[in-house]
């Protein structure tokens, strides 16, 4: 008797119970992964908005990039339409002040996230990391792509590969609806009549897709990519640029791995965080060990941070795969059931590929000798994916063709030695020699000057135990109001 057939695909109920948001329909969703003629489009956007513009960017470098699209904020603000700037200030620090002076002239209004203070010094572990552009609520670019010169490319220099979504449709609404909760985070709210109600915004494709907001200590991004693991029966292939994946996000792939799905995850060889690519090899080897195949780009640098799952689900947004993105930052992805869009996501993915050395274990590299020091092409493994992709590439509805020439992990790599859990890599080495040298380095000057590192720890215990009692009072107090405030009408009543 044959075992019945079961349909792995995850229910669109637990899809929306693990990202937090509803199924929205009635979308179109275009694939963008080339930065100068996502730039163009996100300009031309902007230069058409007739009701607001909602800008959103973890990175506003000032360069010729970043004035090319200040200038359009500004064409728009000076036309009369509502222009919004929210940028980060831990990922803009490096830009002057100058650079924002030219938009508040022009009035529209710009507003930093997070900047440092006394009363919230734990501020600065929660990042707004997102990339959004909404306009009218009736279309949103969101992604990896920052506003630098590194991301557009220069004479010299190719650009950063990265890979983002235009979304027309109700979708867009709903993410602008998620920038107008993080702009009344610092400040004022989005004046009423600006909002755009999502039931109110006619189709535009019949791509279902749910807006995943990342939001502090909500780890949406890492719930779904848990649940898309357990259900995943052909493929799981990620592009991550700053893979240093918490354990249990390790441990769905490394399961889905062991039962025959073919799980791929393609990072930088060469990271703009070298540090970051350290503390990501030492996770390699149990991946490795559970057949996940690790694949490093051989460009510049790689961005992107997608995930496709068999042949219907992809993902596409600005979260990566590490503690301080999954639980710490404010994230904004797009989850989208839709063939096409995840054979366009995999095609890219495979091009990728070719410009990529896979990274084999010692064992492995013996029995593939001569393989591991080469680009890996994988354009054929899949004719039917790759002619998919090729034809997707050439078509007019396309993007332009391809010219594609954290402490966690330290934590996990000390944890494992001192328990000796597994032999010590040459990466683990590393982090664990900066780690002893940290640790020998205090020791020292404990030793020598008592009193001045006594003082310093005094002085940091009793700034950060005041905020917090500040802030357990502040709650209390607002809690007694409320529990009043009832009590209080019915005895009137």
């Amino acid at each position: 008797m044959s075992e019945p057939i079961v349909d792995t695909r995850v229910p669109g109920s637990a899809l929306s119970r693990a990202s937090g948001g509803p199924r929205v329909d009635g979308n179109r969703v275009i694939l963008q992964f080339e930065g100068p003629t996502t730039f163009d489009r996100w300009i031309e956007a902007i230069h058409s908005a007739e009701r607001f513009v909602h800008f959103e960017n973890y990175i506003l470098r000032n360069d010729d990039l970043g004035r090319r699209v200040r200038d359009a904020l500004i064409e728009r603000a000076r036309a009369g339409i509502p222009v919004r700037v929210l940028f980060d200030w831990v990922g803009c620090w490096a830009t002057p002040r100058r650079f924002w002076k030219p938009l508040r002239e022009a009035g529209v209004e710009v507003r930093a996230f997070n900047r440092p203070s006394l009363r919230d010094p734990f501020g600065v572990l929660q990042r707004d990391h997102r990339k959004l552009v909404a306009v009218d609520g009736k279309l949103a670019f969101l992604g990896g792509f920052c506003v630098g010169q590194e991301w557009a490319g220069t004479e010299t220099e190719a650009p950063w590969r990265d890979t983002g979504v235009e979304i027309q449709g109700p979708a867009a609404a709903v993410a602008a609806q998620g920038f107008q909760r993080i702009w009344a985070e610092m400040g004022d709210p989005v004046p009423p009549e600006l909002e755009v109600d999502p039931a109110e915004v006619p189709p535009a494709g019949d791509t279902p897709l749910w807006l995943i907001e990342g939001r502090p200590w909500r780890t949406r991004v890492y719930r779904v990519t848990q649940l898309l693991s357990a259900h995943a029966r052909d493929r799981i292939w990620i592009t991550d640029p700053y893979f240093v994946a918490p354990r249990a996000v390790r441990e769905a792939l490394a399961g889905a791995a062991r039962d025959g799905v073919d799980v791929r995850v393609l990072v930088p060889a060469h990271n703009n965080w070298p540090w970051v690519g350290s503390l990501s090899r030492g996770g390699y080897r149990p991946l490795l060990e559970a057949g996940v195949r690790i694949f490093e780009w051989q460009g510049s640098m790689i961005h992107a941070k997608t995930a496709v799952v068999d042949d219907y689900w992809s993902r596409v947004g600005s979260s990566n795969l590490n503690a301080a993105s999954l639980l710490g930052n404010w994230e904004l992805d797009a989850g989208v059931i839709d063939e096409d869009l995840a054979h366009q996501v995999a095609g890219l993915f495979m091009a990728d590929l070719a410009s990529a050395v896979e990274i084999l274990l010692p064992s492995e590299f013996r029995e593939r000798e001569g393989e591991a020091g080469q680009g890996v092409s994988t354009l054929e493994e899949d004719p039917d994916l790759a002619s998919r992709w090729r034809s997707w590439a050439r078509s007019p509805s396309g993007a332009q063709a391809l010219t594609l020439a954290d402490f966690v992990r330290a934590g996990s790599s000390l944890g494992d030695a001192i328990a000796g859990h597994r032999v010590v890599g040459r990466e683990d080495r590393a982090v664990l020699a900066a780690l002893t040298t940290a640790l020998l380095v205090g020791a020292v000057l404990a030793f020598f000057m008592p009193r001045t590192v006594a003082w310093t720890l005094a002085a940091l215990m009793a700034w950060l135990g005041g905020v917090l009692a500040l802030r357990g009072a502040l709650q209390y107090l607002r809690a007694r109001r409320k529990t009043r405030r009832p009590r209080g009408r019915a005895e009137e009543s």
